[in-house]
């Protein structure tokens, strides 16, 4: 890639990215799943990370091992903005920012993805069984799952809302939960981006964490809470080179996972991933990780706004990023697999 293409990349995806959080009002038409569908998911290897060595495998304390280009002629196909991966680390389902249920089985082909087979589109429905998305209900950010139920995290309207998706499948219902008072005092658009489960095995069991994208406390740092049976509990998130969070995910047995987004016009576009100890998190800490990786768009990266982890049958630990395209012409979905080699 030449330099000067470099930069207009660089300005135009970070133009999206800016403009990302008001696409969907702008739009004439939300692009989410009129119905539950079947659909043909199109998926292109990505063979290297690193634009210029390919032959590149070790990138911080990940190893690359495979990602895809996914795409699809079905017009609600793009935004995938949270993604649940499975224990066998190929049946998945994700959510997209306008309001649609994506599942789907990863294909595999020498330990790396290699396809994306059953695919199924489906609106995401509200408890009256209509699409959220019809009745403003859309930026659909962060997806997690806690006994057995699946919550997601809406920006638009700083809401979660819970799916007993295992009974009903694409056409489950969903109902919201209480939130603190707090949640109508984020920032527009950049809230709910990180939803997880505490461990199980962890004093935080039954919790949802959250962690807001770039809704600051007085220090500057990402403003987070515990949501347990009502009961609340605050603390802060250190942000740091203008970092913003776009999800989470735990990593077993004890640690949390942050996938996070950086633009500016003078740096570009980055993504790094930072993990955290779940045992720092407690009414009102401060907790900060280390960065297992950060790269630009001299990688394979996107729009990054999703991550799931998963154990492979050689017991070696997968991440597994998604992007957001935003549905954009000039914007990718991308799913990309790294090994932790450096736990």
């Amino acid at each position: 890639m030449t330099t000067a293409r470099r930069r207009w990349l660089f300005a135009a995806v970070g133009a999206l990215f800016c403009a990302a959080g008001s696409y969907a009002v702008l739009s004439e038409e939300l692009r989410f799943a009129a119905a539950p569908a079947r659909i043909e998911v199109q998926a292109t290897p990505i063979e290297s990370f690193d634009n210029r060595d390919p032959t590149k495998i070790r990138f911080g304390a990940l190893e690359f091992r495979g990602g895809l280009v996914l795409t699809s002629n079905h017009k609600a196909f793009g935004g995938i903005s949270a993604f649940h991966l499975e224990p066998d680390g190929s049946h998945f389902l994700a959510a997209t920012d306008n309001g649609s249920w994506l599942r789907g089985r990863v294909v595999y082909k020498d330990g790396k993805p290699d396809g994306i087979a059953d695919a199924e589109i489906a609106p995401i429905l509200g408890s009256n069984g209509k699409p959220i998305a019809s009745h403003g209900w859309f930026d659909v950010e962060s997806l997690t799952e806690l006994g057995g139920q699946f919550y997601i995290g809406i920006e638009r309207v700083e809401q979660i809302v819970r799916f007993d998706f295992h009974r009903d499948g694409l056409v489950a219902r969903g109902e919201a939960i209480a939130v603190p008072a707090d949640f109508k005092t984020f920032a527009k658009n950049k809230s709910l981006e990180c939803l997880t489960a505490a461990p199980a095995n962890s004093a935080l069991a039954g919790n949802l964490i959250v962690i807001t994208e770039e809704s600051l406390d007085a220090a500057g740092n990402h403003r987070s809470f515990l949501l347990k049976d009502g009961a609340v509990g605050r603390f802060s998130v250190k942000r740091s080179d203008d970092f913003d969070v776009t999800d989470c995910t735990v990593l077993p047995p004890g640690d949390l996972l942050l996938v996070e987004r950086r633009f500016s016009p003078a740096r570009g576009v980055a993504m790094r991933i930072r993990r955290l100890p779940v045992s720092a998190i407690k009414e009102g800490a401060l907790v900060d990780g280390k960065i297992l990786i950060d790269a630009d768009l001299a990688y394979q990266i996107d729009n990054m706004e999703g991550i799931a982890v998963h154990r492979n049958a050689q017991g070696e630990t997968v991440i597994t990023l998604v992007s957001d395209d935003n549905f954009s012409a000039i914007q990718r979905n991308l799913l990309l697999q790294f090994v932790l080699v450096d736990p």
